[in-house]
């Protein structure tokens, strides 16, 4: 069977690096993206219910900052397939000793790595490349548009070093009205 994926904490530990590992041959290549026990064994217990899939076609598509609130809360476990992304998660739990900050990491289709995002943070992400195709699992609960909400992605007070493309953002109308995360204060409760 597969070797175990290499998992890396990030600066918010509860977010997770994971770089499964591929075998190739003249075929191609196979790799294991997820398997319960061996991701359980290194602090990422979900429920996956959900699988999305997007396609950005211009570098600069930002989608984000999102979450869902309690009892629809998700974790999600993010990689691309095609292109690249700059993949940012934003700790909002109240009382951590890491609200308000963020981990990121770059994702790509050549560095196979995924990004878990627990419950309990927003989640964005900025194209660098064009054609990209993001795929993610989602757990503990499926959309539901009762308990969706957001951030701006450019609120100063959470400060992201988003990367240059993001500059020139291409932005969804509904992303672009999302509140300051100051504006969100009656909603955080994970």
């Amino acid at each position: 069977m597969a070797e175990t994926p290499e998992f890396q904490r990030l600066a918010i530990p509860e977010v997770i690096l994971v770089t499964p590992r591929r075998f190739g041959d003249n075929r191609g290549f196979f790799a294991e993206t997820w398997n319960a026990a061996r991701f359980a064994a290194n602090g990422i217990e979900a429920p996956f219910v959900q699988d999305n899939h997007s396609l950005s076609a211009t570098p600069g598509t930002l989608r984000g900052l999102h979450c869902q609130i309690s009892p629809s809360a998700q974790g999600k476990l993010v990689r691309v397939v095609r292109g690249s992304i700059w993949d940012v998660a934003v700790d909002l739990r109240v009382g951590s000793p890491t609200y308000g900050r963020h981990a990121a990491g770059e994702l790509t289709a050549e560095n196979f790595a995924q990004l878990w995002i627990p419950p309990g943070f927003l989640h964005g992400f900025c194209t660098l490349e064009a054609n990209t195709e993001v795929v993610y699992k989602v757990s503990h609960a499926g959309y539901d548009p009762a308990a969706e909400r957001g951030v701006i992605w450019n609120d100063p007070d959470l400060a992201l070093p988003w990367p240059a493309v993001a500059d020139a953002a291409t932005l969804s109308a509904k992303d672009a009205r999302l509140p300051l995360l100051a504006a969100c204060e009656p909603w955080l409760r994970y």
